[in-house]
């Protein structure tokens, strides 16, 4: 196929980069392929039962290759008013499925209007899946569905149809499957030919416009050629369709996997994701493998965890030590918006140093997590710091009036305002002589400027820091990526000035810049909501007012939520949505059929309100937490073998019905819904809750064995099932002095594993099975004191902080019981 496949057995995963020219960061999120698909036997079939369907354009083209071929890229410079085309995406609201609605291409949405018509008009599909800030969805744009050439092609022999994967993430995951089944990689953008019936046939990712590169088949060649295939070998193709679909639906079964055991697995298989950490480690620069390096916050979380089991073991202060090393180069490196803050996609180097630029709400949200969390068992402020630079760009950009928070900032922007053709990290990037005309003044009582310091401490040189490997296209020559090579004290002793005077000098430069950098174009903004997106922030929201104690933060995750409760959920019904989007005038817009949410949807937003309601104290979280909980039960649940699937079952456009299988950029739902269900079987009293729980980690014991750095996440949620996990309950007033000390005691000590209830008169109806556990407790004089309970046993009460610490660091606690 076209894909250059590089196998990475360490990580027992394939990718797939799109072409060999993107080899840089213009290379968009690559998908590991499932590591279900690597254990089966058909996997070779796949590819096998695949190939013919190609293999002819490759011959034909192996044959022609020194014809001419005049069919060009358009020309993307030109600024039209009104644009010639339009077509049913017009009516859309996804900022993706826009910027496609003045293509020559005949566009659909995913839906029942576009599949009529392909059984009617008996043509295959074209399946196009991206995102709005996606970089070669771009490139493949303008190259491929803005030529009116190749559009009349697409619009003569197949029905197309575009989705924005974060509008539609199960219809995503079945096509991707299909291509890294079939190419052992993926990415996007995802480009799909479908049977009238939605059953794949072929697919890969990004595809040039014609036949120059390599001698490989260009986009037109190959959609000529599956046409043809269509029209003369129409038995052959539905045959091979059917076929691989069974084949895929076979392979991505667990329960097949799962047979070795009905219990969840023994915590040896967290040892060995921990071993595998180590061997894959980078001692010198942090993360885990080679570049292009990825945040990993589902990593961070079970490092963190892990150490906290026996933070004072050899293996407990390892892992702290790789988290907090990566957060730390991280931190420091490119990666970093250190003039606007928050974080970017991922590096392509090893070094954190040059990124691609996009901005992700969900990294977003699970970094501030992570970060929070060194500075818990740490209390090294350089952790709140960096916390505080996402909460602020998040809460800055990222954040509506209403309380929702959009999705995403694209990587790609004008590098001026006269400028015609956008360039990726244009907004973000730097010169040395801007950096010296904007920040010509004088630092007080030195003969330095401003630029001097900071061009000192960020190593912006004259010629530009990036290294030309990693701008293969050349837009960053001359530029500077912002990084922090040398500690702050190590920079300012070298300039000779006061640590003091350096921290405020940085500090001012960062402001000018942000000043400047603000008059340039800005990148696109992705201003639709998502439910999960926002379920992840507000757990970021929420641990933020936790643990800094700042009550500014736990509005903001209180906004998010009661704006999710109003724009994305049906009362009625207890279901969620998976999008809204802005609209005029401060207004929240919706499409005609909004699109139901999917699991990550439930999973993250429970996960949210569970720890909002620990930073608020408000038994609505609780209750709405409680509600979603059985909704996701009765839509996603399977009752035979347990797990829960991605879509519900009542969707006749979904044709594969599939559980994740790997923790990833964003977790994978089952993983939260393990502690999830752990944390809420705790508080309402269900064991049914801490069953499925188990069924969970016994559906996924025999990867979580095999394949263990597939699953990190969902080893925090068998740490917390084996745990001896405390339950915390503070009864008081909220708002009184004695109360506020106690909580305050609670939130300073990192304790993963645990629940935390403030029982008073307004949450008597959420908690009234979990309070009789008090009632042979022994009543107290005192407004307010806590009881610290493990394995359904509680403590003797306390009134002060010294005591309640005491008991939360010691597991052999004086019981009533």
């Amino acid at each position: 196929m076209m894909l250059k496949l590089k196998v990475n057995f360490r990580f027992a995963s394939f990718f797939a980069t799109v072409c060999s020219s993107s080899r840089s960061q213009y290379r968009n999120y690559k998908v590991p392929l499932s590591p279900i698909l690597l254990e089966s036997r058909d996997f070779k079939l796949i590819h096998r039962k695949n190939w013919y369907l190609i293999s002819a354009v490759y011959q034909k083209r192996m044959a022609s290759s020194s014809e001419n071929n005049d069919n060009k890229p358009t020309d993307d410079g030109k600024k039209e008013d009104e644009p010639k085309f339009r077509n049913k995406l017009a009516l859309e609201r996804s900022p993706y499925l826009l910027q496609h609605a003045s293509n020559p291409v005949d566009w659909y949405p995913w839906g029942a209007e576009a599949f009529k018509r392909a059984i009617e008009e008996d043509k295959m599909i074209f399946l196009s899946v991206g995102y709005s800030t996606c970089h070669w969805c771009h490139v493949m744009e303008r190259e491929s569905f803005e030529n009116e050439e190749i559009a009349q092609v697409m619009n003569e022999h197949f029905v197309n149809i575009k989705v924005d994967r974060e509008e539609r993430p199960d219809v995503d995951k079945v096509y991707m499957t299909f291509v890294q089944s079939t190419t052992g990689g993926g990415g996007w953008p995802m480009s799909v030919w479908l049977t009238p019936e939605l059953k794949p046939i072929l697919g890969g990712t990004y595809f040039p416009p014609d036949d120059r590169y390599y001698g490989q088949p260009g986009f037109k060649t190959i959609l000529q050629h599956i046409a043809q295939q269509w029209q003369v070998n129409r038995e052959k193709v539905l045959e091979q369709g059917s076929r691989i679909l069974e084949i895929i639906t076979q392979s991505m079964s667990l329960k097949a996997f799962s047979e070795s055991g009905k219990m969840p697995p023994s915590i040896e298989c967290i040892k060995n994701c921990y071993s595998e950490l180590v061997q894959t480690y980078d001692k010198d620069y942090g993360g885990f493998g080679s570049a292009p390096k990825f945040p990993q916050p589902v990593v961070f979380n079970f490092l963190f965890r892990k150490y906290s089991l026996n933070p004072e073991a050899k293996e407990g202060k390892r892992c702290l030590e790789m988290a907090l090393q990566t957060l730390k180069m991280m931190a420091r490196g490119g990666i970093h918006d250190h003039v606007g803050k928050g974080f970017h996609r991922y590096s392509t180097d090893q070094f954190w140093h040059v990124p691609h630029f996009e901005k992700m709400l969900y990294d977003q949200g699970q970094l501030a997590v992570s970060y929070l969390d060194a500075y818990q068992i740490t209390k090294d402020n350089f952790y709140a710091d960096v916390a505080h630079d996402i909460l602020e760009y998040v809460s800055r950009d990222l954040r509506n009036v209403n309380g929702g928070f959009y999705s995403a900032e694209d990587a790609d922007s004008l590098p001026t305002p006269a400028a015609t053709r956008k360039k990726e990290g244009a907004f973000y990037v730097w010169t040395e002589e801007e950096i010296r005309d904007i920040l010509s003044e004088t630092v007080q009582n030195t003969p330095l400027t401003l630029a001097d310091v900071f061009c000192k401490y960020f190593d912006v040189q004259s010629e530009g820091n990036v290294d030309p490997y990693q701008d293969p296209h050349h837009e960053l020559k001359e530029k500077n990526v912002l990084i922090a090579k040398i500690s702050e004290e190590d920079c300012a002793k070298s300039l000779n000035i006061d640590v003091n005077v350096f921290d405020e000098a940085i500090q001012k430069g960062k402001k000018l810049l942000l000043e400047a950098r603000m008059k340039r174009p800005k990148p696109h903004m992705d201003d639709k909501f998502v439910t999960s997106w926002n379920g992840l922030m507000i757990s970021g929201f929420s641990r933020a007012a936790q643990v800094l104690r700042d009550s500014k933060y736990a509005q903001y995750a209180m906004d998010a939520a009661q704006f999710l409760n109003k724009h994305l959920y049906d009362p009625e019904t207890g279901c969620l949505l998976r999008s809204a989007y802005k609209g005029s005038n401060g207004t929240i817009a919706q499409i005609l059929s909004p699109i139901p949410g999917v699991l990550e949807d439930y999973t993250f937003l429970v996960r949210g309100l569970l720890d909002l309601y620990e930073a608020t104290y408000d038994p609505w979280c609780l209750e709405w937490a409680s509600r979603l909980q059985m909704t996701q039960d009765c839509l996603f649940w399977d009752a035979a073998d347990g797990g829960y699937y991605n879509s519900v079952s009542t969707d006749p456009s979904i044709v594969l019905r599939l559980k994740e299988d790997q923790d990833g950029a964003e977790p994978n739902p089952n993983s939260v819904a393990v502690s999830n269900l752990l944390r809420l079987s705790n508080i309402l009293v269900d064991i049914s809750l801490q069953d499925k729980a188990a069924k969970i980690l016994s559906l996924y014991s025999h990867r979580m064995m095999m394949l263990p750095m597939a699953l990190p996440e969902m080893l925090c949620g068998l740490m917390f099932y084996y745990s001896n996990y405390k339950q915390v309950i503070i009864t008081g007033n909220k708002d009184s002095e004695a109360t506020q000390e106690l909580l305050k005691q609670f939130h300073e000590l990192y304790i993963p594993f645990k629940v935390l209830l403030l029982a008073n008169s307004d949450s008597e109806k959420v908690l009234s099975e979990r309070l009789k556990i008090l009632e042979r407790s022994d009543e107290s004089s005192s407004d307010s004191v806590a009881y610290v309970c493990q394995r359904n046993s509680c403590s003797l009460p306390v009134s002060s902080p010294s005591e309640l610490k005491k008991l939360l660091l010691d597991s052999d606690q004086q019981s009533v019981s």
